[in-house]
This record gives structure tokens, sequence and C-alpha cells, in this order.
């Protein structure tokens, strides 16, 4: 079965296209990484997901059903961690589980969901005393009730120290072992790396590139970032590299040359230095990161990636809650800017 499918998708705010003609499938099972810059249109994709938001345009399914018609039961087969999850500040962690357990009528053991989430040692203290990442680890609690069969984590590791980011990983791959689909958006692109299976990638509303890391590595070209001790490497030096064919750009830090070069460039750019008279002391090379993916495919939006993002997304949206059904007009979120 396909966990998400959504064809022709767009939507629209006024004379604003956030999402724009959107194609895209997730398979059960899998874990897929959506990324794109501020204002690209992740978050309005995930409420047309949750059905918070309806598309323009297109169809909307997801576990096999549309959810402009099968919401409710869509909501209850999917956990999801809100993007700015909004407590009950004086209702403790506990009774937030034990809410989100009721609401599923499920049978799960609300005390050891928050041991799951390292929160057993704060089950008893209103939720509105936790930090922003204790907030998190509880909105992950109520997201795994009832072993959902669909995840929907919008921006995960939010707030979360090392350590808490780690605990998230590990869960997504448990539950991934498990059999369930996780939809998983992060501006924390390590975190993506470690563990999806694929990655898609939006920018301005359209999906520009979909593939596992290595596979969108190989499509720009699969350069290298190749850093050259090389003391003494004068501008000539330094523009006699740049000259080689297979590379596109050199910078100088130092006494280290960091050369971006297709892998079959590498060895003329040694020869290259050594033919100007530099002695290469020591050199090594290093894939391009998916960061570096992600500016290769988004370039141009990422200077302005610094404002505030205009993705509303589910925040403070209700994990528990089973969202409109077909017969309710939800309301329309602020459009991606």
């Amino acid at each position: 079965m396909t966990a998400i499918e959504l064809r022709g998708v767009t939507k629209e705010f006024g004379d604003v296209t956030a999402v724009r003609d959107l194609d895209l499938t997730v398979e059960d099972g899998e874990v897929y990484g959506f990324l794109g810059p501020n204002g690209a249109g992740k978050s309005t994709t995930i409420d047309m997901l949750l059905h918070l938001v309806r598309p323009t345009a297109g169809t909307v399914r997801v576990l096999g059903a549309d959810v402009a018609t099968d919401g409710v039961d869509i909501r209850r087969r999917t956990g999801v961690l809100p993007d700015g999850f909004s407590v009950y500040d004086r209702l403790s962690g506990r009774r937030h589980v034990e809410f989100a357990v009721e609401s599923k009528d499920a049978a799960d053991d609300p005390d050891a969901l928050l041991a799951r989430v390292g929160l057993a040692d704060a089950a008893d203290r209103d939720a509105g005393e936790y930090s922003k990442g204790m907030r998190q680890r509880l909105a992950l609690a109520m997201a795994l009730v009832d072993d959902p069969d669909l995840l929907i984590l919008d921006e995960p590791s939010s707030g979360l120290d090392p350590a808490g980011a780690k605990e998230m990983r590990e869960i997504v791959r448990a539950e991934a072992e498990r059999g369930a689909t996780v939809f998983f958006s992060s501006h924390i692109l390590e975190q993506v790396d470690a563990v999806c299976d694929r990655v898609g990638i939006l920018r301005d509303g359209e999906l520009v590139a979909e593939d596992s890391v290595e596979g969108l590595r190989e499509a720009v070209g699969g350069e290298e970032t190749l850093e050259v001790a090389a003391a003494g490497a004068d501008d000539d030096a330094v523009a006699a590299v740049r000259a080689l064919p297979g590379v596109s750009g050199v910078t100088r830090d130092g006494d280290e040359l960091v050369v971006n070069c297709a892998s079959d460039a590498k060895t003329d750019v040694i020869a290259a230095l050594e033919d100007a008279g530099v002695a290469v002391a020591d050199f090594h090379t290093r894939e391009a990161s998916l960061e570096d993916l992600f500016l290769a495919y988004t370039e141009g939006d990422a200077a302005s990636s610094d404002s505030e993002e205009a993705d509303s997304g589910p925040t403070g949206v209700d994990p528990t809650d089973p969202g409109p059904t077909a017969d309710d007009e939800p309301a329309e979120e602020e459009v991606d800017r």
C-alpha cells in the first residue's frame, strides 16, 4: 500500500500559490525526509495531509484513503508531532498522554510511553513547566499512541539537545522497523541524512528533487570536496586549479585549499599544484553533504532563509484531534511566503 499519494496538488491563498502541481508518493514503511527552505510550502503540504487545509486542485490520499472523505479514520491511524506543539499548562505530562490514549481508545501504558521518550521523571509535573525540548518529547509520546501506521514529524528535533536528537533518531528507526511509515520534515539535515530512505526537496511549492541522498549526490554531478594542505600556493597556483575541467570552485583557508571538483579531477588538481611549484603536504576528500546538496537544489532561496518562516504548519494542533470531517470546512492556515 502507498502511505502518501499526492497527485496534481495545488494550494492557492488568494493570488499566492503555496504549493504548485505537486506529485508525491511515499511508500508503506518508508522514512521520507521532506526538505525545503523557509516558505517553500512544506507546512502547507503537511496541513493538507492532515486535512487541516483543503487543496485548491488535485487529490490527497493517505493510507489508501482520500483525506477529503476519510479524514477522521486517517487521523486515528496517524501519529502527529506538530511544529510548535502547545501543551495544556496545568495538566501533567502523564495526563496529556492519558488523554491521547483515551482519544484513540487504545490500551497503551502512558508511563511506558513517557519512559520511552525520556520523560519518566517528569510525568507528574505540569506540562506548563516543561522546556521546549521536553514539550517535543511529550508530543512524540502522544504521537506514538496506538502504534500508528503513519508518523508525521514536523521539525521533531526542535529544542532537543544532542542526546535528545539521538534518542529521536533511534525512535524513528524503531518505528520504521515496526513497519510504520515516517514522514519527516526538518531543518537539521544531519538528522534527515541519518534516518531517511529517500529525500524530497521542495522549492517555491514545487518538488525539485527526490531520491536517496546518494542518488541526489549523483544527480548534481557527484562532486567531492578536496582539501589540500598546500602551503605557499599563490594566486597563480589557485588560478591554475580553478581553470581545470571538472573544478567548480576553489577557496583558500590559510595554508589549505578547498577544491570542489568531480571525482575524476582530483589527480589533475594535485598535478596542477605540483606543476606550479607548490609542495602538497597532504590531502583528503569528502563527499557532498546533504547540506551541500540542499543548497545546490535551492540556490537562490537559501539566502533568504534566515528570515522568519511563514510556514504556519500544524502549530498548536492537538495530536489527538481527529480533524475535520468531510462536511467541515477547515480553517485556512496562513500562506507560506
